[in-house]
């Protein structure tokens, strides 16, 4: 299995060339399912169109294919993070700050492993979190396993595309 530490470290910097930030570098599936999954994201909008998904995997086709750093074969998929997007980062914690999260830890905190609830403020490493069931909660950064914000009415309304150029058009018969 490749490493996704050196992964992440060979591919962000093309990432960030083409002027996105890079949210996760993810290999899943085993076999002729093998995928690498690249979430990117455009700085000012924290959005990716397709034509930005594109340009993306064009650029990582041919530095993979000159590297070859994972030696199983393997599909490359470039995304959006989309609305309920992975929590990655430690400023991610900070940017969706009061919204409704769902977080899972690689070690136990107050005998639990995984939590439901909003995002608090973030000190240091230190993530603030008001658990549904147990209430507040101090989560480090470095226990967490996976994060990823929940899907709710106030998210959709936070992630309202900042332009609907390209969306497609709805026709209402009438």
């Amino acid at each position: 299995m490749a490493d996704i530490a050196a992964l992440t470290a060979l591919i962000e910097p093309e990432v960030k060339a083409l002027g996105f930030d890079l949210v996760r570098v993810k290999l899943f599936g085993s076999g002729d399912e093998r995928t690498l999954q690249i979430m990117a994201e455009r700085r000012e909008t924290r959005q990716l169109v397709i034509e930005d998904c594109m340009t993306i995997s064009r650029r990582l086709s041919d530095l993979l294919d000159e590297t070859d750093p994972i030696e199983e074969a393997y599909r490359l998929e470039v995304s959006s993070p989309g609305i309920d997007r992975p929590l990655t980062r430690l400023h991610d914690f900070v940017e969706w700050g009061g919204f409704e999260a769902r977080i899972t830890v690689t070690e136990a905190i107050d005998n639990r492993k995984t939590f439901k609830g909003v995002l608090g403020a973030v000190e240091g490493e230190d993530i603030g979190f008001k658990d549904t069931k147990v209430g507040n909660v101090v989560i480090p950064f470095g226990l967490i396993d996976t994060a990823k914000l929940v899907l709710t009415d106030a998210l959709i309304n936070a992630t309202m595309p900042l332009s609907a150029e390209g969306a497609d058009d709805i026709e209402t018969e009438g």
